[in-house]
């Protein structure tokens, strides 16, 4: 670590934290960089050859990320002047951050370069969509850690970055967009914000134009999800980014460590491997290594689509809390199971289950017949992973044979493979389930989503092997085997069709 300008913004930024109301900080979604993580974003970009930068740190705190993109420049590049304009809303945190760039500017005086911090009061959204006095469009480098909040969808914030050609509900990711408006042609972002833009329908329209506009060049991924922010609690999983505006390169630089403190491991990938020019959602696929490198190989040469197994996957129709005068704790002869995420285990749907959640679905009158799916075999996906799970994608199979041949009823935190509203042949759904399970679909799936959320719309996205395939995976299967021995079962029939 520096002994110098970084080294004593480290420490306002941990005098700035002890002062602060923990409570009002988590619900500002105000997660302050570490030193180690400032210094390695500020490492991404590529520092623009030109007499005077300018720099705009949006949301920045108590300025930590300034410090080293200031202290990087000092060293590394003779330059005749850093101009930085560092935006915060939080009054609280003026202070800090008017300490920071002080430090700055003293710094600039002892390595010859004039250095010159701007500290704006405001709000950034306000500020570059056109409500106030705006900050400018001719930045060489954004750098940011921006908040980490959902935007309400009737808000001033959406129909402002809407105005802008912006379509997104979440203040992380209106923060890159208005960091992207601010850069002149060539500049660079560098951000380090969750994975979740990457894939999934919430955030495609924001995708699809930041694609547009930047070209990535760098991309850093941590194998830790709890590590980077240890001291401000956040647990989410992130990454850190450069991209380049109006560029695409060739090539993508791909950095791994197991967290901000880490030894970093770097490989080099052709842009069409980040972003497949054919994938209509453009999601961003970021592989971190060999193996990750063989399972979107593996998956994107099998053969079919959900709709060539005429296979459909929706989200269950039960929305519990509408639903609560039909809802029974313990199943009664009037009701339907009620399936939720908690009774998946092992491969199998255990019901009834004590989970602390309802079993039980009680039609009231004929409309609640709607949410009921005939009796068939199904596969169910989780919608929602818990971290600590070694798989993205926990599938099981609904047996019907178990239950009396009765219709059920899915939750909707439950995605439900079905056939046209129907059930699936058995082998089918035990084929697809073992599938599901492999090592080598979590690993492609972990190659573009970086959340807990599985989305129906990833799983349509997926190749799948053939329907024979499938079919002969799942022959004779009514209970998955241990994972060392699911992995030679799908290895050895999806390398090609099979007929049974």
């Amino acid at each position: 670590m520096s002994d110098g300008l970084l080294h004593q913004a480290e420490w306002v930024r941990v005098e700035t934290m002890i002062g602060l109301d923990q409570s009002a900080q988590s619900a500002q979604s105000q997660y302050f960089t570490p030193e180690r993580a400032a210094e390695l974003i500020a490492a991404l970009p590529k520092l623009p050859m030109v007499d005077s930068v300018r720099v705009l740190d949006p949301g920045a705190g108590s300025g930590i990320l300034t410090a080293a993109i200031v202290e990087r420049i000092c060293r590394e590049q003779q330059v005749g002047q850093i101009e930085v304009v560092a935006v915060e809303l939080d009054p609280n945190l003026l202070p800090a951050l008017s300490k920071t760039a002080a430090l700055c500017e003293e710094h600039g005086k002892h390595t010859g370069i004039h250095v010159r911090v701007k500290v704006v009061h405001g709000d950034v959204i306000a500020l570059q969509t056109g409500l106030e006095a705006g900050l400018g469009d001719d930045f060489d480098l954004v750098i940011m850690n921006p908040p980490y909040k959902k935007l309400a969808a009737i808000s001033w914030q959406r129909r402002a970055l809407a105005a802008m050609g912006w379509d997104t509900g979440n203040l992380y990711a209106a923060f890159v967009a208005l960091g992207v408006d601010s850069l002149r042609p060539g500049g660079q972002l560098v951000a380090i914000t969750p994975r979740s833009f990457a894939n999934g329908p919430y955030f495609e329209q924001f995708r699809k134009r930041l694609l547009c506009q930047v070209g990535f060049d760098r991309i850093h991924t941590f194998e830790s999800r709890s590590t980077v922010f240890a001291d401000t609690g956040v647990l989410q999983e992130n990454i850190v980014f450069s991209a380049t505006k109006g560029a695409k390169p060739g090539l993508v630089a791909i950095t791994s460590s197991r967290d901000h403190m880490g030894e970093l491991n770097e490989r080099v990938i052709a842009y069409a491997d980040l972003v497949s020019p054919d994938d209509p959602h453009q999601f961003i696929r970021i592989t971190t290594n060999d193996t990750d490198d063989d399972a979107v190989r593996t998956i994107e040469s099998l053969p079919c689509s959900l709709a060539g197994l005429d296979v459909e996957v929706s989200t269950g129709r039960v929305v519990d809390f509408r639903a609560l005068p039909n809802l029974q704790g313990t199943p009664k002869p009037d009701s339907v199971p009620l399936i939720y995420p908690g009774n998946l285990r092992g491969g199998k749907v255990l019901w009834p289950r004590s989970i602390g959640k309802a079993q039980g679905f009680r039609l009231l009158d004929a409309s609640d017949s709607k949410v009921l799916l005939p009796s068939g075999y199904y596969v169910l996906v989780r919608r929602f992973s818990a971290k600590e799970e070694r798989r993205r994608i926990v599938a099981a199979v609904w047996d019907p044979t178990q239950h009396n041949g009765q219709p059920v009823a899915f939750e909707n935190h439950l995605n439900v493979f079905h056939a046209d509203g129907a059930g699936l042949d058995r082998e089918l759904a035990w084929g697809l389930c073992a599938w599901l399970n492999s090592s080598v679909v979590d690993r492609y799936f972990r190659t573009f989503s970086g959340h807990t959320q599985v989305n129906a719309t990833d799983l349509r996205s997926m190749n799948y092997p053939d329907e024979n395939t499938l079919r002969q995976l799942g022959y004779g299967l009514d209970e998955l085997p241990e994972q060392e021995d699911l992995d030679d079962l799908v290895g050895q029939m999806t390398l090609e069709p099979v007929t049974i």
